[in-house]
């Protein structure tokens, strides 16, 4: 938070206050555009953020009124959902996103995936190798790519070491997070394609 400033007194960049008959004119001029524009953009990001709450709301009053129409309660908490508007010109797009780790169990699942290909030895494919040295390596956070592992989890592969490393990593996928991504979407024309309404600024 920041401090409050004395009356004809701006603040630089380390904190000292300065006051403003020493501070050059465009310098002045500088700060006032920069502040205007920012609070503008803190403004209409508290908008932006009711809208989409506001959104979220008539999305699940919309759902459980709909499901209540075959006696069911809406639970809301896995898989995508589309809603489009009566003469199809307009598609509201509701995302659920989960974010993904691994635990301790990631490494077993490496420990016993090289016991693997060491047995493979010579009669290894080396493609398959490779897809798998590929898969646990990390970025550099540190982080793993979900989709490679996945990637791996999905080779068919006849060997009970093999399924034990499988199983372990399949185990090790913890759920730390889950995200709800709202998209708005304009039907082209009279085609079958929708255009997203971009909601910033980027893509105006």
């Amino acid at each position: 938070m920041q401090n409050h400033i004395p009356e004809n007194f701006r603040a630089n960049s380390y904190g000292h206050l300065v006051p403003v008959d020493s501070i050059k004119a465009i310098d002045l001029l500088r700060d006032d555009t920069v502040g205007r524009i920012i609070d503008n953009a803190l403004a209409m990001q508290e908008h932006m953020r009711a809208f989409k709450k506001q959104a979220l709301d008539d999305i699940t009053t919309f759902v459980t009124v709909s499901a209540e129409q075959y006696g069911l309660k809406w639970g809301g908490k896995k898989g995508n959902l589309s809603l489009v508007s009566y003469d199809g010109k307009y598609k509201v797009l509701l995302a659920i996103s989960d974010s993904l780790s691994f635990d301790e169990r990631l490494q077993i699942a490496k420990q016993l995936v090289d016991e693997c290909i060491h047995e493979w030895a010579e009669g290894s494919n080396a493609n398959i190798r490779a897809l798998i040295e590929h898969a646990f390596q990390t970025d550099k956070q540190g982080n793993i790519n979900t989709a490679r592992i996945f990637g791996l989890m999905r080779l068919k592969i006849d060997d009970a070491k093999w399924q034990e490393a499988m199983n372990a990593l399949k185990d090790s996928i913890q759920i730390t997070a889950t995200s709800q991504y709202l998209r708005l979407y304009e039907r082209v024309g009279d085609s079958e394609k929708y255009q997203q309404i971009a909601m910033d600024i980027a893509g105006l």
